[in-house]
Parts: structure tokens; C-alpha cells; sequence
């Protein structure tokens, strides 16, 4: 399975750029779209997420919910990676903050 590339400050600006500038280009093709433009968007956003941000099974759904015509006006890819990047650091967090072993040192047992 492919790695999960770390969530940096660049990759986050990246991901929410494409994000955000794919869900202004739909919803000013509106909700009928041009033929075949809002779905060549969509496939485009998705596989720049995956390459940025990594692969999640968010992005399944939301890919899935743009194809319909009223909800592609909605800022889905924006959303979507918001979720995305919340859980992941969430995710690294917990990692973290993983408590070790007790340092070495006299026991008190009370």
C-alpha cells in the first residue's frame, strides 16, 4: 500500500488551493456545468489530492457526490480536504503523543 506523505505546511496551502479553486470553477460553470468540464475537474482535483495530501476514503464519497448536478455548486473539495487534514493531524498527534516507557528511577509505592 502506498505511504501516506506527511502533512507539511506547503502540501496543506496546496491541497486547500486546488481545493478552493476547483469549487469556484464549478460553481461558476453553475449546476449544469459544460459538457463533460465538471467531472474532468473533478477527476483532476482527486488525483491531486491523492498525490498531495495522500489517499483517505474521504475523498471516494465526495468525488461521488460531485458528480451530481445540484451538489457540484457546494464547496465539497474544500470541505473535503478540511476533514481530511483535521483527521490526519489528529491521526499524527495521537502518534506523538504515545507515552514510553517510565524513566528509570526509584518506585514509590504508597
Amino acid at each position: 500500500m502506498l505511504e501516506t506523505p506527511p502533512l507539511t505546511r506547503t502540501r496543506v496551502g496546496l491541497a486547500y488551493g486546488v481545493a478552493a479553486v476547483v469549487d469556484v470553477l464549478q460553481f461558476s460553470l453553475g449546476p449544469l456545468g459544460w459538457a463533460f468540464a465538471d467531472e474532468i475537474l473533478d477527476v483532476a482535483a482527486m488525483l491531486v489530492m491523492w498525490r498531495v495530501i495522500g489517499f483517505h476514503p474521504l475523498l471516494l464519497p465526495t468525488f461521488v457526490l460531485e458528480i451530481l448536478p445540484i451538489a457540484d455548486v457546494l464547496p465539497l473539495w474544500t470541505g473535503c480536504v478540511a476533514l481530511v487534514v483535521a483527521l490526519r493531524r489528529k491521526q499524527q498527534g495521537s502518534v506523538q503523543r504515545t507515552p514510553g516507557p517510565p524513566a528509570p528511577g526509584p518506585i514509590i509505592d504508597v
